[in-house]
């Protein structure tokens, strides 16, 4: 027997007990669900807990409070749910409010512009007065854009219109969030005058 015959049935061997792994694996995991299923749907103590581990971590919405422990539970009750989650709102662990602030302040830090993070927060299942609230009476939009734009480019970098870098950065600034007036007026700036 060659090395190379040696080789092709070390790997077979292996490639074989990779495969029986993966197949017993995968069986432990269905019998495990089978038994979280078989049981009863959990009380509101587990669901609490659950929920409070989840904010424990950071803020959550509502709405992704309640889809969280659908999945995690998906045989509990939405009458109890609504009790856990009701609860945990009255006795101030869970607030849209705080979530909507500590949300955008992140985001805004992160370089990300007013139309993303309106999007992000409607999907997240904010109140759209409650994101006009607390989005729409900032002016820090332009000064962002322009330290993204800086970081893009320098401080004292050029670009002349319709360039393939302006168009990149157009393009990049329109996918962080920013509207196209902010757009023009930070690039203008930044654009090559010519006479």
């Amino acid at each position: 027997m060659t090395t190379a015959d040696k080789s092709r049935m070390d790997a077979e061997r292996r490639r074989s007990t990779l495969s029986d792994t993966v197949e017993s694996k995968s069986s432990i995991r269905d019998y495990r669900r089978k038994q979280v299923a078989s049981t009863s749907s959990p009380d509101v103590p587990v669901l609490r807990r659950a929920a409070m581990d989840y904010l424990a971590r950071r803020e959550h919405s509502a709405f992704e409070l309640r889809q969280k422990l659908s999945c995690k539970y998906p045989e509990a009750d939405p009458q109890e749910m609504d009790t856990v989650l009701e609860r945990l709102r009255e006795g101030k662990l869970q607030s849209d409010t705080r979530f909507t602030i500590a949300f955008i302040r992140y985001r805004k830090s992160r370089g990300f512009g007013y139309l993303h993070l309106k999007a992000d927060l409607g999907s997240r299942g904010i109140a759209a007065s409650l994101i006009d609230e607390y989005l729409w009476g900032d002016d820090d939009w332009l000064a962002i854009a322009e330290a993204l734009v800086g970081k893009k480019l320098g401080d004292n970098e050029k670009i002349g219109f319709g360039s393939k870098q302006h168009r990149k950065i157009l393009r990049f600034l329109e996918s962080r969030g920013f509207s196209a007036m902010e757009t023009r007026q930070v690039l203008r700036k930044k654009l090559l005058h010519s006479c």
